[in-house]
């Protein structure tokens, strides 16, 4: 190849790359974004998630979080009318029916819509754009705040009517299914140490801000590492390796959540690092991403004990 040659392909690529970008550019469509909805479902508000991106020139994407559940993939958001759209999803966890389907407009920069559910009941739902949270290098900490005093319930309360947690030996305890654990503190960027222990074949997590499950589960150890496993942030954030004990055996957490940036130590090894947390998972408390918030510890699932929960929170 002579020189003038490789000078245009060189330019030519250049052209190419150009028009692309400015391609992208110009069909950068408004819906595009991260959205914090609420759903008025059964009764309640429940927090939700959607995602909606660009695939290809032409194709609008997705992923969407409900109540419950892991983060779902949105094959197609489909556009009509001015800043409108629709899209279904199959159902997850839900009542066997109907896939989902979701309407939605774009109105003065923020979302409402309805959900038709799987039973065929509508669901009214409204959405904001999440907010970018700030990431700060080189933070300072504070003094370590032990969040379970070893000695009871203190600081912490209940969601639902069945209580089933105590302190025994020390240990913070749920041996049966029953409420979730809510801190009365609520915290916004911090350092997490926590010392757990599980029987075999249950299940728990620990909800970060009340909004992010970092997950707590029997059955992973020797499996292949997974977001919905062990170690992950369930549905989003998957580790680079097992790290689990065997049932029965302490296990340790050291979590960093600076904005929506995180890094997972489980038993001493680093599994998650440095990682940004899109969006909220299923489960959590609400979907105001910008406000601090507690810690959720996951009893409705299964048996889980805790003798150690110890905050850093970061210096203002």
């Amino acid at each position: 190849m002579t020189s003038k040659q490789h000078s245009f392909i060189v330019l030519l690529c250049a052209f190419v790359l150009g028009a692309c970008m400015n391609l992208n550019a110009q069909n950068i469509s408004p819906l595009e974004g991260r959205w914090d909805l609420e759903m008025e479902f059964m009764g309640k508000t429940a927090p939700s998630w959607l995602e909606i991106r660009h695939s290809g020139h032409a194709t609008l994407i997705g992923r969407f979080v409900f109540a419950f559940g892991s983060a779902r993939p949105i094959a197609q958001v489909k556009p009509y009318e001015e800043n409108k759209f629709t899209f279904s999803i199959p159902n997850q966890w839900e009542p066997k029916g109907s896939d989902m389907i979701f309407h939605g407009e774009l109105n003065d920069g923020k979302l409402k819509g309805t959900m038709i559910f799987t039973d065929g009941s509508v669901v009214p739902w409204t959405g904001v754009k999440a907010p970018t949270l700030a990431y700060t290098e080189n933070p300072k900490w504070d003094k370590p705040i032990n969040v379970f005093n070893g000695m009871d319930l203190t600081g912490w309360h209940v969601e639902g009517e069945k209580n089933q947690w105590m302190v025994k030996d020390g240990v913070l305890t749920s041996p049966e299914s029953g409420a979730n654990l809510i801190s009365d503190q609520k915290f916004q960027d911090f350092k997490l140490h926590v010392e757990f222990r599980y029987p075999e074949g249950s299940n728990s997590g620990i909800y970060l801000r009340g909004r992010y499950e970092v997950q707590i589960e029997d059955g992973s150890k020797g499996l292949e590492p997974m977001d919905i496993y062990i170690g992950g942030v369930y549905g989003f954030l998957e580790p680079n390796q097992n790290a689990a004990k065997s049932a029965g055996e302490w296990q340790t957490y050291d979590i960093t959540l600076i904005g929506r940036r995180v890094t997972v130590v489980l038993n001493g090894k680093t599994v998650i690092s440095d990682a940004t947390i899109p969006g909220i998972t299923g489960g959590a408390l609400d979907s105001k991403e910008g406000e601090p918030g507690p810690f959720l510890i996951q009893g409705d699932h299964g048996p889980i004990e805790f003798r150690s929960f110890v905050v850093t929170p970061m210096k203002n």
